[in-house]
């Protein structure tokens, strides 16, 4: 018998079967939510150029306008994703949308960078919310076997979002100042607050929660969200000091501390924020440890691939925004397909096959340099997102599958922690092997906009490129070889019978 957690069982076939009509206009108005989330952090990413050079900032500065965001959403999905497990996800949701909104307008009023990172935080603690039960609305207003139908249909929201993102911000920087980008966010998530408020049923998107509304963990809450916090500031180095230094060993024992504590308190709480012993469901560990894997092997091109594009090629952010689509195209297409089919057959060979491509985009991308043709860099970049496509959604199918409904919101909230600390870690990763190789080459915190005409600068930035690159490859391997040991999910079902 499978341990799940705590003697529940999950189940794909018991739970109430949602309306067949009405599942897809849920979808609808939870999928707007998440396509302007994305689109938000797509469009940030190819602005970094343009902020720093408003601000008259460095690349490791600029980095922060996207960590903050990162580091936030971090700390909060999981005590997001318990509370609206408590109180009722819909609810949860037109909260963050609010917030999300008044952050957009907040950050293109934001007279300096500092008040920018601090809106980018507001629209943060918005974004965590919507991302905390997204994709457990999404599985419960579908029926239990098309549970990898509404998560690829889920990721092809995420796919249109990232495909919009970098072609909106490309027209819009071409013709107005960045700050307007946050504005017309505001259109979408008004939208979309209205289509939640009037077509989701919070007892449907909400199936399987808690009906006696236990006490929300605050203790866990605080000691998970400050473990995450401490965690991510130390892998960014911020201060640039070494490291091997005091800070950074203190703040690594800070982390170990803090972690100690937070499982001491959930294994004796009465109503935990996270049940830990799910944790003993090997495809759950398996399923989380992959997805982490996975995204610090592919969050080094959304990050790295804008700079290389408009700093050093010189390319115009419309030009770069529609290379970058490529990459939302193919896990669009990819997201789709191996969701259907993982139904009918199962995760592993997606899994498999998703990861074999990541390996393969990240070798070439190790090669190319201020020579290559766009043509190439093209196909490179749309094979990226079908390998992101391809291993994404049956990697959440498996997690999802291995727990009982009434933990979707916090395991879903886990599922996307889990993204956004690969997302972080490797974009700290591939940030801090950059900048350290161009530091070792004579170029210390160099502005964006001066890579391509300083000399030698340009040579330094690629080898930096490639070094981070190496990295990437070697996460992915890791990756494929969690893959391998993936069980179908038909398995895993017939276990927990």
């Amino acid at each position: 018998m499978s341990t799940a957690q705590s003697g529940d069982e999950p189940s794909l076939t018991n739970r109430p079967q949602p309306d067949p009509a009405y599942k897809w206009k849920a979808f609808w108005a939870i999928a707007i939510a998440f396509t302007t989330m994305v689109m938000s952090m797509q469009m940030t990413f190819v602005a970094l150029s343009a902020i720093a050079e408003d601000y008259g900032i460095t690349l490791r500065a600029v980095t922060w306008v996207v960590i903050a965001q990162a580091l936030t959403i971090s700390a909060l999905m999981m005590p997001m994703g318990r509370f609206a497990d408590i109180i009722g996800r819909k609810k949860v949701h037109l909260i963050g949308l609010v917030l999300f909104a008044g952050g957009a307008v907040f950050s293109a009023l934001s007279p300096t960078f500092g008040i920018l990172i601090v809106a980018r935080v507001i629209m943060a603690v918005g974004n965590s919310m919507g991302q905390a039960v997204g994709m457990a609305m999404v599985i419960s207003v579908f029926p239990a076997n098309e549970r990898g139908k509404a998560i690829g249909s889920q990721t092809t929201a995420v796919a249109v979002g990232g495909t919009l993102g970098p072609i909106v911000a490309g027209l819009i920087l071409q013709w107005f100042p960045w700050e307007v980008m946050f504005l017309i966010l505001v259109v979408p998530i008004s939208i979309a607050f209205v289509a939640g408020y009037f077509i989701l049923d919070e007892e449907t998107v909400s199936q399987g929660r808690d009906g006696d509304k236990p006490p929300f963990d605050w203790i866990g809450a605080f000691l998970s969200g400050a473990a995450i916090t401490l965690l991510v500031i130390t892998i960014n180095n911020p201060f640039g000091v070494s490291w091997i230094s005091p800070l950074i060993l203190g703040g690594i024992a800070g982390v170990g501390i803090l972690l100690a504590g937070f499982v001491t308190w959930e294994l004796h709480s009465k109503s935990p924020m996270l049940e830990l012993r799910m944790f003993s469901n090997f495809m759950f560990s398996l399923g989380i440890s992959t997805r982490v894997l996975g995204f610090m092997g592919t969050t080094a091109t959304r990050f790295l691939l804008p700079i290389f594009l408009i700093s050093f090629r010189g390319l115009t952010e419309g030009a770069a925004g529609l290379i970058l689509f490529l990459t939302s195209l193919g896990m669009g297409i990819a997201a789709q397909s191996s969701g259907r089919l993982s139904d009918k057959f199962s995760e592993r060979p997606f899994l498999i096959l998703g990861f074999i491509v990541l390996i393969a985009t990240a070798i070439a991308f190790a090669f190319v340099d201020g020579e290559t043709p766009m043509w190439i860099m093209m196909i490179i970049v749309f094979c990226n997102g079908l390998a992101m496509g391809l291993w994404n959604v049956p990697n959440s199918s498996v997690i999802m599958g291995s727990v009982p409904p009434a933990r979707f919101g916090v395991v879903g909230a886990l599922t996307n922690l889990a993204r956004n600390f690969g997302n972080v870690t490797g974009q700290a990763v591939a940030s801090a092997v950059v900048v350290g190789v161009m530091v070792s080459q004579g170029f210390p915190d160099i502005e964006l906009d001066k890579i391509a005409d300083t000399p030698g600068a340009g040579d330094a930035f690629v080898q930096g490129w490639r070094a981070a690159y190496v990295l990437v490859t070697i996460f992915s391997a890791f990756g494929l070889l969690m893959a391998f040991f993936t069980k179908p999910r038909r398995e895993t079902s017939k276990e927990a019978v």
